[in-house]
């Protein structure tokens, strides 16, 4: 089987050798960048699978290289690498189309297994779904409510869509991070809610209802 190939961007030159060593023992095959215009350059050159992004870098930073391979087109997974004091980067990041983040210092076998997670891709289905006045087509990757189209990272259509799939069904935060990111594992974080509010403002923004509804102390459900 041919090694996923992972590309490390980090200006830290200590932190690239210290993941490049890690992943190749667990069976990556790794690149490193140290900025973002080299790690735009390693792209371009030969896609890797995913990317291990740094937020902070002084040339061109994460979430700037986010958005551009984003408006591109490119659907690569991308994985925001953080210090715990920059909350803002983070929320930069997953709103220019980041999938994932994780905050340094990070235990190595929960980046294995999140890098593991990022690679699993679920099908897309095959037939639009409506839901009350939501309307959503997997293939064309089209979002509407009404007669307004909804501008949607990849990962927001997808949660989306996982709602639209079951509708009035309270679905749990550890459901929506197996169905939409594919953790089969537990993992601390607050993305699902991160995302959640990321798709109300989107859908809310037109002055309509509200229609993921919060079930304290459950997860979330889509009521149309």
């Amino acid at each position: 089987m041919t090694e996923p190939a992972v590309l490390v961007v980090d200006d830290e030159a200590a932190i690239r050798e210290a993941l490049e060593r890690a992943l190749r023992l667990e069976g990556f095959a790794i690149r490193t960048a140290a900025g973002g215009r080299e790690a735009l350059d390693e792209i371009a050159r030969d896609q890797p699978a995913l990317i291990l992004l740094d937020v902070t870098m002084p040339d061109l930073d994460g979430v700037e290289v986010i958005k551009r391979l984003r408006a591109q087109g490119s659907d690569l997974p991308i994985c925001v690498l953080s210090a715990r004091n920059e909350v803002d980067d983070r929320v930069r990041g997953l709103q220019a189309g980041a999938d994932d983040y994780l905050v340094k210092p990070f235990a190595l076998e929960e980046l294995i297994a999140r890098l593991h997670a990022l690679l699993r891709r679920r099908p897309e289905a095959p037939a639009p779904r409506t839901v009350g006045d939501l309307h959503l087509d997997p293939v064309r990757r089209l979002a509407r409510r009404g007669g307004r189209e909804l501008d949607l990272t990849r990962r927001e259509f997808e949660l989306l869509d996982a709602f639209v799939r079951h509708p009035g069904i309270v679905l749990s935060r550890g459901q929506l991070l197996e169905q939409v990111w594919g953790y089969d594992f537990e993992v601390d974080t607050n993305v699902v809610d991160v995302f959640v509010g990321y798709l109300r403002r989107k859908l809310e923004s037109g002055g309509e209802t509200r229609l993921l509804q919060t079930v304290r102390g459950v997860g979330f459900v889509l009521r149309g």
